[in-house]
């Protein structure tokens, strides 16, 4: 059976963040003066936000993306499967669907929404501190097949991949999909967690997606490779689909089959805030593949994202008004 739908579904989390601002370096003992703000976020809500932002565009052309403070039209449905906390599920609900996201939120009982403090400093790189709190715990007990109805492609957070429960639910999720011929991606989501994770189990844990996306530090761990082209070359080659590696404000490259076959240059931004821009990154060209663009188009989608991304405050598209 092969899926006749044009959604997506995206697993993962969905966190709070608190995203403090800060000019001076961080000073010890003492206060360091920031502006602070509060956020809805997470990797994967993140990624169906900006995939919802620029599937609903009222443009004429996808890679335009919706006018500021345009409501969304009707577009591919989008829908995110995550593990929320009592204390701060309604607000985080009610915000995904301000942002045209189908929120299946699962309710934990025990453990908060995950938090995450991100100290962003003058030139707009974050520090991440985070609390996993209930993410961790969303697991094959959340699932339900008919998510997948309606759905064209199926993206799994990274982070999904740094706990039991996570592990086995990316296993059930990435079956079904490929028995409804679904196509599956996977981002990598933090060097930090792979690294305790271990590369041979996370590698091992993704054989069989079709799109692989890590940025450039997570790249060169996966693969060992001491640049950021000749390591995706090498993931193309072992992994066995498609790699694309974000560079940041340098743009985005692809390889499949041991060859890079494309490559796009980023996008000029002023950033404020570096928080969610390759969640952005994702979500665009997630929204680019579900409108039919190919790779190269779907790449420059992305950094297009990206680059709008770095330009709030936070991990996500503005909601409309």
């Amino acid at each position: 059976m092969t899926g006749d739908g044009d959604g997506l579904l995206v697993v993962g989390d969905v966190v709070t963040d608190v995203v403090a601002r800060h000019r001076e370096p961080l000073a010890r003992d003492t206060d360091t003066a920031a502006r602070i703000a509060l956020r809805p976020g997470g990797a994967a809500a993140n990624v169906a936000c900006w995939a919802a932002h620029f599937a609903h565009s009222p443009g004429p052309r996808l890679g335009d993306g919706p006018s500021p403070g345009a409501r969304p039209a009707p577009g591919p449905r989008v829908r995110l499967l995550a593990r929320a906390g009592s204390d701060t599920a309604d607000w985080h609900r009610d915000a995904l669907l301000r942002a045209g996201v189908d929120p299946v939120l699962r309710i934990d009982a025990e453990l908060p929404t995950a938090v995450v403090i991100a100290l962003v400093d003058a030139d707009a790189e974050r520090t991440l501190v985070t609390d996993s709190g209930a993410a961790l715990r969303l697991g094959p007990e959340d699932w339900d097949e008919a998510l997948l109805d309606g759905a064209a492609r199926v993206h799994l957070s990274g982070y999904l991949f740094f706990a039991a429960p996570g592990r086995e639910l990316a296993a059930l999720v990435g079956k079904a999909a490929r028995a409804r011929g679904l196509p599956v991606s996977v981002d990598p989501a933090s060097a930090g967690f792979l690294r305790q994770a271990g590369v041979p189990r996370f590698l091992a844990d993704v054989a069989g997606t079709d799109l692989l996306l890590p940025n450039a530090a997570e790249a060169m761990l996966l693969s060992g490779a001491a640049e950021p082209a000749l390591a995706a070359v090498e993931l193309s080659r072992t992994y066995g689909g498609t790699v694309v590696v974000t560079l940041g404000s340098e743009g985005a490259l692809a390889a499949y089959g041991g060859e890079l076959t494309a490559r796009v240059p980023g996008v000029p931004a002023r950033a404020v805030d570096s928080t969610g821009a390759g969640d952005a990154f994702t979500g665009g060209l997630l929204a680019a593949r579900l409108a039919g663009a190919d790779l190269p188009a779907a790449l420059a989608l992305g950094c297009r994202a990206g680059a709008a991304a770095v330009a709030v405050v936070g991990g996500r598209p503005e909601p409309p008004a």
